[in-house]
């Protein structure tokens, strides 16, 4: 019987910087699959090669949105794309959280800036409606705190000023109160696969007061094993429950910080290219690679 050839798609910036690249490729290989390692804008891949073509790190697609979207479309015409094509289309722009907090999810509180506002009025109705000492700017499209930074109450022209800077790019702009309880319990992400609950990680605190946003793929981040509490795995539970899609995804990633009192809130939800952290969690590779088989019988 010939074996599942899988496609692990990356960018050639992300190669050397994607943890998970390497241990999944030989759990899927010592599984009997035959595995290639390939950029998605690597306009000579024939993606009708493959029985499955599964996103690792496309890491710089959030500079390149449409381009990328494009090449989603035209690579799940010719293979299997998972996450599919829907979940990223929803998941790429963190607006989604609207569509969760409708849902009864309890998230960051969360407040969008769209290119056709004014940065200073909108941030002045935020900060009066949050009461927020210090906030945080990000772009509404984006991952790995890149664009991101925390500002204090006091820095309102700062934070205007890098707010301006998305919409004038027309990117829209997320503005959230800075959760300090982050500083010393920094985030948990816990990982599911095929919805089922796998491990999961404890990131420290990726924005440090008066550090500019990072320009990198990624911030740099410390990880270490977690264990969620009840109440953590219940509100990933049920974030991935009200997604607008059917059926469990083959991976999702979800990001949780703590209110003041201690109870979590959803920050991101992950479902398009997240780290999985399988050196954190022994045999999470071996059994991440099972699930992506099932997927490509």
């Amino acid at each position: 019987m010939p074996s599942h050839r899988i496609a692990l798609v990356t960018t050639a910036a992300a190669r050397k910087l994607d943890d998970d690249l390497a241990p999944l490729e030989s759990a899927l290989r010592d599984a009997g699959a035959d595995v290639a390692i390939l950029d998605w804008d690597d306009a000579g891949t024939d993606w009708a090669r493959f029985d499955l073509a599964l996103l690792r790190s496309p890491w710089d697609y959030t500079q390149r949105l449409p381009e990328f979207l494009a090449w989603t479309e035209r690579a799940a015409a010719a293979t299997r794309l998972l996450n599919p094509i829907n979940v990223i289309r929803w998941n790429t722009d963190k607006h989604y959280l609207r569509d969760l907090e409708k849902s009864g999810v309890a998230i960051v509180p969360s407040a969008f800036v769209e290119p056709s506002e004014d940065a200073r009025a909108a941030l002045a109705d935020f900060l009066s409606a949050h009461d927020a000492d210090e906030f945080v700017v990000k772009p509404a499209i984006g991952a790995g705190s890149r664009d991101a930074q925390r500002y204090h109450a006091g820095d309102r022209d700062a934070a205007v000023a890098h707010a301006q800077r998305l919409l004038d790019a027309n990117r829209s702009v997320l503005l959230q109160p800075y959760l300090d309880r982050v500083d010393e319990h920094g985030e948990t992400a816990l990982v599911f696969f095929d919805g089922k609950f796998s491990h999961a990680i404890r990131k420290g605190p990726l924005l440090r007061r008066g550090e500019s946003p990072t320009r990198a793929l990624f911030a740099a981040e410390h990880i270490t094993p977690r264990e969620p509490n009840a109440a953590e795995l219940a509100l990933a539970e049920l974030a991935l429950a009200v997604i607008p899609f059917t059926g469990p995804l083959l991976y999702a990633r979800v990001d949780l910080i703590q209110n003041p009192d201690g109870t979590p809130r959803l920050l991101e939800l992950e479902l398009t290219e997240p780290s999985l952290f399988f050196g954190h969690a022994p045999g999470s590779a071996v059994r991440f690679a099972q699930a992506v088989l099932r997927r490509a019988t």
